[in-house]
């Protein structure tokens, strides 16, 4: 049985390759799920999913606790105040099941409101700052486990 990885991005993520590039870099999110399919080949399906709708991501961190998937999560600017978000990414990591957060940027070189996050508390672990390579540390982390 081959593993599912989720990665779920929040909001604005869908606009990756032509929003700020200067921060976000100029690769589109359907590249990214090239990039991380491709290192995952052979030992997990990648199941890239981005929405900016909070319900939805709510929805689908239940759905990896009752499946057992391990999660991906760049939860974009609700990262910094979702409590709804956080307490589903408890739900996840109570149920035993690995949540990684990650985010391109970083956010402690940025805005201040950007260096709280709500997550970070209850997630498996946190890496930032490295581009699309957050995301693909992320998945080595996953595939190690």
């Amino acid at each position: 049985m081959t593993t599912t990885i989720l990665v779920l991005n929040g909001p604005n993520l869908g606009s990756l390759g032509t929003r700020e590039p200067s921060i976000y870099g100029t690769q589109t999110l359907a590249e990214l799920g090239t990039l991380l399919a491709a290192d995952a080949a052979g030992r997990a399906e990648i199941d890239l999913r981005q929405t900016d709708d909070e319900g939805a991501l709510i929805g689908w961190l239940h759905e990896a606790a009752a499946a057992g998937n391990p999660v991906i999560l760049n939860a974009g600017a609700w990262t910094h105040y979702s409590f709804a978000i956080h307490d589903a990414v408890a739900h996840v990591t109570g149920a035993g099941v690995p949540v990684i957060e990650v985010h391109i940027s970083n956010p402690h070189a940025r805005d201040e409101f950007r260096h709280t996050s709500v997550i970070t508390g209850v997630a498996t672990g946190v890496i930032a700052g490295f581009g699309f390579d957050s995301y693909r540390l992320a998945l080595a982390q996953l595939l190690r486990v």
